[in-house]
This record gives structure tokens, sequence and C-alpha cells, in this order.
């Protein structure tokens, strides 16, 4: 048993809030309410962990459907056990990794390595399998069998799907199935160096960049196509302007339409590739403060539902190289709420409760996830975090540190992450309010 008590409690799926005590039992959550250790007997006492969360908030574990283990084929930059790890320090209880893997999930096989390597660690590890066999948007994958065997969802992020017919025929699998599909929004013909935004950023290095106009093409396709079959998708770590307005437009006539942003999309402009190099080159890039702001005035009014990291590791040697021959991408679960605290809540764009609404309840829910709510009988995955207390990133529990904000100074701090009713992460440095 862990009782949490004396904090404030956040429910963004009920909208419940207030100075509440959470009694869990057996990984579920037993009781919600005030002054609960008096209603404990005395048995039930002396087992039971107690946790002061004075100070603190209360809210659901996160829920992160966008992220990059690297396992199986490229455990050197991360695998399976550091970056769950990695979640729990940044308060994510539930992860959906991506299928970009070597091999692709594309088989049960693989699928079965992931699910069962990820029931090892402390959180809930989930996966999407491959919308096309080996990611080469010719062959759809076996969908109903991967379905079956446990993916939550499909998607062949990394690489776009250009091929329309390949498109609509996986979502309309996607629709029968109810599951999600999640798509990476960039015409490559359009692209003459990824990572990089046209503009002022290819400008200074010299090189083509990659146009709006790239996403843009895609993002207008696929949103066209999903209303057409039903299905449910997900616009991934949209960029632009243009693409943020189509999102809106698409999402008037369509419940099943989501978009995703990211920390740094929210956070960062191109400027940011001139001042740190590779460490901010991703795809799709950064771009203008103007993105940069209409991202940020859709996340307020509910166009983009879902804040997902798109974690992604690489090593240092890696990203040393060359502007155009270093990969795209940065690690993200362990900032990713103090960047939402920092950028969103703080500046005043959002509440804390739609915060945690976009990191927890709506992207479970699009995955049909049991998680990121607060509810009796719910499921006792839970987070306590000092929203005041600031904290300088210098060293991460990700196998690799390829991220801008290494060295910044970010408000919002996760005390302790709780999955399945136990304490899987704990901060060392100021968290001793344990008894």
């Amino acid at each position: 048993m862990l009782l949490i008590e004396n904090g404030y409690m956040i429910d963004p799926k009920s909208g419940r809030e207030g100075n509440l005590d959470i009694l869990t039992e057996g990984g579920r959550i037993r009781r919600i309410g005030r002054q609960l250790r008096l209603e404990l007997t005395e048995k039930e006492r002396e087992k039971c962990r107690i946790l002061d969360a004075e100070g603190l908030l209360v809210a659901p574990g996160l829920v992160d459907v966008h992220v990059h283990f690297r396992d199986p084929g490229f455990t050197h930059k991360e695998d399976i056990l550091t970056g769950a790890r990695a979640a729990a320090r940044g308060g994510f209880t539930t992860v959906v990794l991506m299928a970009n893997t070597r091999p692709t999930v594309d088989t049960e096989e693989t699928l079965r390595y992931v699910l069962d390597k990820g029931k090892t660690t402390d959180i809930h590890v989930e996966t999407c399998a491959n919308v096309t066999l080996g990611m080469k948007g010719q062959e759809l994958s076996d969908m109903d069998r991967l379905a079956a065997a446990g993916a939550v969802g499909f998607t062949d992020d990394g690489i776009p799907i250009m091929n329309p017919d390949i498109v609509r025929a996986a979502m309309e699998k996607a629709a029968q199935l109810d599951m999600p599909v999640s798509f990476h929004e960039e015409a490559p013909a359009l692209i003459a160096n990824n990572g990089i935004n046209q503009g002022k950023a290819s400008e200074y290095y010299g090189i083509g960049g990659s146009p709006r106009e790239a996403e843009i093409t895609m993002v207008e396709r696929d949103l066209q196509i999903a209303l057409e079959t039903g299905a449910c998708i997900d616009i991934q770590h949209i960029s632009s302007r243009e693409a943020v307005e189509l999102v809106r437009k698409a999402r008037e006539k369509g419940h099943n339409i989501h978009a995703e942003a990211t920390p740094h999309h929210f956070t960062l402009t191109e400027d940011a590739v001139i001042q740190y190099g590779a460490l901010a080159k991703m795809n799709p890039p950064l771009r203008e403060e103007e993105d940069r702001q209409a991202i940020i005035r859709g996340l307020a009014d509910g166009t983009i539902d879902l804040i997902a990291t798109d974690h992604a590791p690489h090593t240092a040697q890696e990203k040393a190289q060359d502007i155009t021959q270093a990969p795209s991408g940065i690690i993200g679960l362990e900032t990713a709420l103090p960047l939402a605290v920092t950028e969103l809540v703080e500046e005043g764009y959002l509440t804390m409760r739609s915060v945690l609404e976009k990191m927890s309840t709506n992207p479970a829910s699009m995955y049909h996830l049991d998680a990121g709510y607060l509810a009796e009988g719910g499921p006792a995955d839970i987070i306590l975090v000092d929203t005041t207390a600031t904290q300088v990133f210098n060293e991460y529990a990700s196998k690799s540190s390829n991220t801008p904000f290494t060295g910044r100074r970010l408000r919002g701090v996760v005390m302790a992450t709780i999955c399945g009713g136990k304490v899987v992460y704990q901060c060392p440095e100021t968290y001793t309010n344990e008894r």
C-alpha cells in the first residue's frame, strides 16, 4: 500500500482538483479523499508507505506517444532499459515506441521482443508496429496480425509514406481495427538538406535546407484521406504555422484528427540551429518565431491536442559530424515537463491542467490506454511535481545527451514517479519528504 497525502491533485480527465490524498493498493487507486490515514486500520498503517506531498502537485503519470528507444538495432544510442529510466525521471509512466528499429517492427517476432523487454522495466512500454513492410512504403504490413500480437498503433515514423494509395489502404485498415496511425509529414523530393529550416538557418550554413512546403503538402494530403476514411490519425511533431491551420480546419470536420507538438518546437526557432549546430537539428526542423507562436496558439485552443517528445537519442560522435552529415533528433523525456511548465504555464499560455491533459489524458485516450487519469479503481500511475522549484540539466538517465537544453535552468521538478503503485523514481537531490 502507498499513501500520498497533503498534495494538490489535478486530474485532467475529470477536471477534479484540490487538496486530496491518494491511497493505492495492488497497483490501483483504492481511495481519493481527505485525511485517508484515519481510514486505515492499525495493520494497514504498519504496511503502508506514506509520502508527504505537501507543496507538490499530484498528477497522473505522463504518457508519451512518440519515443525512440533504438532497440533493437541501435542500442549504442539507447535501449529499452535506459530509455525507461529516462522516462521515469521525466515523469512518464507510459511510453509508445516508434518502429524504425533494425529490424523494423513489422513482424510478430520483433514486436514480441520489444514488448517482452518492455515488461522488464519499471514503466509501461507499448509500441507501434510499422505501416509498411521494412518501412519501404510499398506494401502494407500484416496490420491485423500485429494488432492481435499487441501493437497499439501503426507508424513508419522517420520515413514519410509517399504513395497515397498505400496511405489510404492503411487508414482504411486502421479504421476497421479502431487503432491510430501516426504520420511523419515531410516530402523528401522538396528537401535539399533535412533537419535545417530553409531560411535564415540554411543561409547561415550555405545549404538548401528543408522548406515548409515539404510538411504542408503531406499534411494536406493525409488530412483529406483521414476525413474520407474516418481513420484516427496523428500528425506528428508539427512545425509550421500553415500545417497548424490545416489541422484546425480538419478538426472542425472530423473528431479523429490529432496533432502533436514537441517541446523543442514550442520552445526554439531556427536561431537555435545557428547557436547549437547539430544539437538543434531535427526532422522536421525548427522554423521561425511565427511558427513557434502558431504552435503555442494551437496548443492553447486545442487544435494541437498532444505534447510528445520525439525522444531521439544519438551519440556525441554522431552529432559532432558536419551539419549536413549529423543525424537529426534530440532527447526529450527528461526535459519535456519542465519545458512545458517554463514555456507554456509560466508564460501564461496554458494552465497546468491543460498541459497535463495534453501530456497524459489525451495521448492515452488516442491509443485506448488505461492511463492518464486519477480515479478510484484506476491505475496507480502518479507523479509528484514541484512546480516552483528549478533545475539545471547537466546529466541524463538516457544513454545519450544530445540536446540543446543542457545547462538551461527550467522550472518544474519531478520529485517522484509512481507506476503501478511502486515508486520507480525519486529525485535524489531535494526530495526528503518520505517518512
